[in-house]
């Protein structure tokens, strides 16, 4: 476990910085991940960006087709909306709820 100093100064324990080849004086980028916080050695971030890009893109249009999808299928189940066929009109409402 580590701590932040008053100058916002983390310790990176050692078993980590030695399974991750961490030495002083590496650049590392700090990336918000949502409720989380990834850290990457620079050299490591520069050559997984594209492919990081590249996921989250696909993942995108897996939502947006998702999304298209349940749009498409709620247009079908509506009926199309008449005011004739409710049997009231929305001046007969407002009367009735002016009248208690």
């Amino acid at each position: 476990m580590a701590k932040v100093t008053s100058k916002l100064q983390l310790t990176l324990p050692k078993a980590i910085a030695d399974q991750y080849k961490i030495r002083p004086g590496d650049d590392l980028d700090w990336l918000p991940a949502g409720d989380a916080i990834r850290v990457v050695k620079r050299d490591a971030a520069e050559t997984t960006e594209p492919a990081m890009i590249e996921e989250r893109l696909h993942l995108f249009d897996q939502a947006t087709a998702r999304q298209r999808t349940r749009e498409a299928g709620s247009r079908k189940r509506r009926p199309a909306a008449s005011s004739q066929n409710r049997g009231w009109t929305r001046e007969e409402l407002y009367r009735r709820g002016l009248s208690r």
